[in-house]
């Protein structure tokens, strides 16, 4: 299989269903940012850090390129003339997005409470979270413009909204394993 097609060279794409659309379409925008944070993600995961969360990154992986797979969709081609699914993957559930939330519960358990809004940084790594969670955050923007003008999964949408409070986690809880200073934003007043 070639990697270049030259299929696009006129700035359009193929959705998962065959209709082209320009390259700068709301949904190619959409998964190609959801794409870009899997790429941050991968940088977080080769970093030196504790081996739970390093497997809990490869499953967020994995559920974003689901994610990116719906969004990759052709709606009006999503169903295929004999009833079928033409995206025939297992979708993201309530059961994902409830790990997402049972991992920040934990980490938030050995945290102490939060008082104030965090700078980012500290750490290289602990900044790659953040750049991960910013990221996230306009993936979501991106996909919950998308679903505006054509509905998809609620699930997905749910999934990266808390994977943007997951990623925020942590940052914090890489903060205080890798014993960073977390600087606290406090504002001058006038």
């Amino acid at each position: 299989m070639k990697i270049y097609t030259k299929t696009g060279d006129k700035g359009t794409t193929a959705l998962f269903g065959g209709t082209r659309v320009p390259k700068h379409h709301i949904r190619i925008e959409s998964y190609g940012t959801v794409d870009e944070l899997n790429s941050h993600l991968g940088l977080i995961r080769d970093q030196d850090i504790n081996q739970h969360y390093k497997e809990v990154i490869m499953d967020i992986q994995d559920k974003l390129f689901t994610v990116g797979a719906i969004l990759a969709t052709d709606p009006e081609k999503a169903i295929l003339k004999n009833g079928k699914e033409r995206l025939n993957i297992e979708k993201i559930s309530a059961k994902d997005i409830s790990f997402l939330e049972q991992e920040m519960d934990a980490m938030n358990e050995a945290l102490p409470p939060m008082t104030h809004f965090v700078l980012p940084g500290g750490h290289q790594t602990v900044s790659f979270c953040h750049i991960a969670r910013c990221v996230c955050r306009r993936a979501e923007r991106l996909a919950t413009a998308l679903n505006d003008l054509e509905p998809f999964e609620a699930n997905a949408l749910m999934y990266l909204n808390r994977l943007s409070d997951y990623l925020f986690v942590l940052a914090r809880k890489l903060s205080s394993d890798l014993q960073a200073n977390e600087i606290k934003w406090i504002p001058e007043k006038k």
